[in-house]
């Protein structure tokens, strides 16, 4: 195998990986705030950290991911102001704020599965890692981290020299004085809340006991606390949006480091935005909102999407059309005939003396290794998924080859890519049965029997049987 090289947000250079512990790696996600349906730009962030963990499984790494769940504490700002998201979703729907992330929660883990991510190890909530972030929190306050103004417990930013490490520089003062505005607390703009006892939006539905007052955790602080549960205090990979870097993961390094005293991740690495309307980054806030099962809805396959993700590297921005999404789905399901049509070929044989000259002619080029290589090559270099789709390509139109390397070879390096191509369910059933089946996931999880049940007389309807799994689903063909 070749060397993996990854780019490091905080370095901003291309690093030869190098472990912790030999043949593994810890890789913490941030996850979604569950107040409302992910977006097709959040899923992005899933799709990278989920092509990044098959590369490690594909270069035999034994992989241990944490995504986690924020149930609470996330207010609107990023920077402590606005109210709890939670909260808000609450009102919004006219729900306890527990029934809305569990709704949420279901959705989003739907959103996984329909996109071919695998599941991780862990998916903690932060809403059953209280006490773990109040003792950072106290590790902290021990250690003169922290101060305490109007009710709650800021950490003070001016003691952790290397606080804009993460961003490579300081940002303008205007940029910075609007935090300050918005919270007269804080000694200084960059300083965040650690834990709240008081909040401007009046009455907060989750609260817990803790040594500075009933209250609730600040957003930073809980990513902090789950991943060095699961992974500990030294791990080797932090990924997330771009959108994190200047606040959130940077007050994370901050907290952990200044509570640790040491170093707390390797290596952080950021996805870039999908954009629309002429370079509009997707917010939930905007008209601009679209789901998964808006493209779903619209007879496209989740898979096209994730192919079209693939097409561009993780660190540069995409702007979303459905146009380039129609690329996306066309080209995948070109790559799904001609291995339906490599299959056949298997299937039905060859004349025994071409396949003995072009075995003899594979061999003589080592063609197999070669494609192999090259794969390899292009995604360990920092997940170079577009020159790796190209190399799939040109392995699948190569005339040397036999139906079954190809076969074979599109196997290992789908592995990595989770396109599904080698599908057969997938390859004869239409896209208005797998968007139904989907729906009729959410409805589950969300324990919905009634729409769940109307879901399934549908897809029996149309001749398919739905079998359910522990968290997943398989459609059969009566």
């Amino acid at each position: 195998m070749s060397e993996i090289k990854l780019y490091s947000t905080l370095t901003k250079t291309i690093e030869t990986f190098k472990p912790i512990k030999t043949g593994e790696v810890g890789v913490y996600s941030c996850g979604p705030t569950v107040y409302n349906f992910a977006h097709i730009g959040n899923l992005r962030a899933y799709v990278f950290a989920d092509t990044l963990r098959r590369m490690f499984e594909f270069n035999n790494y034994k992989v241990n991911q944490v995504i986690n769940i924020t149930d609470v504490g996330h207010l609107s700002s990023d920077a402590d102001e606005g109210e709890d998201k939670l909260e808000k979703g609450a009102k919004r729907e006219h729900k306890t704020v527990w029934e809305i992330a569990e709704f949420y929660t279901n959705a989003f883990k739907a959103d996984l599965l329909a996109l071919n991510i695998e599941i991780p190890e862990k998916m903690p909530k932060a809403t059953d890692n209280i006490d773990e972030m109040i003792e950072i929190v106290k590790v902290l306050e021990t250690k003169g981290f922290t101060y305490s103004a109007g009710g709650n417990i800021y950490f003070d930013t001016a003691k952790f020299p290397n606080y804009y490490n993460l961003q490579g520089a300081k940002p303008k003062d205007q940029d910075l004085s609007a935090r300050v505005e918005l919270d007269q607390n804080k000694k200084h703009p960059t300083d965040f809340v650690l834990w709240f006892t008081q909040h401007k939006y009046g009455e907060h539905a989750m609260l817990w006991d803790s040594p500075w007052g009933k209250g609730f955790p600040g957003w930073h602080i809980e990513c902090s606390a789950m991943a060095t549960k699961y992974l500990g205090e030294h791990f080797d990979i932090h990924t997330g949006g771009i959108d994190h870097i200047s606040v959130h993961h940077t007050n994370e390094i901050a907290q952990s480091e200044g509570a640790f005293g040491h170093k707390w991740v390797n290596c952080w690495m950021h996805n870039n935005f999908v954009n629309v309307k002429d370079g509009e980054k997707m917010a939930k806030s905007s008209d601009n909102f679209l789901r998964l099962q808006t493209l779903i809805d619209a007879d496209y396959d989740p898979l096209d999407y994730r192919y079209y993700l693939l097409g561009g590297h993780y660190r540069s921005v995409m702007n979303f059309s459905y146009e380039a999404l129609d690329g996306a789905r066309n080209a995948r399901n070109r790559l799904k005939n001609m291995l339906s049509g490599l299959k056949n070929e298997v299937a039905e044989g060859k004349d025994p003396i071409l396949r003995s000259e072009l075995r003899r002619a594979q061999q003589e080029a080592d063609v197999n290794d070669k494609y192999f290589q090259l794969f390899t090559e292009k995604i360990n270099d920092d997940l170079n998924t577009p020159e790796a789709l190209a190399v799939l390509w040109s392995m699948l139109g190569d005339k040397v080859l036999l139906p079954e390397s190809k076969i074979e070879l599109t196997k290992k390096f789908d592995d990595v890519l989770g396109l599904k191509l080698l599908d057969n369910e997938t390859d004869a059933i239409p896209e208005k049965v797998t968007g139904l089946a989907q729906k009729r996931q959410v409805a589950r999880q969300n324990k919905d029997w009634s729409e769940s049940d109307k879901l399934r007389e549908e897809l029996a309807n149309l001749g398919y049987e739905i079998l359910d799994r522990e968290d997943r689903y398989e459609l059969k063909k009566k």
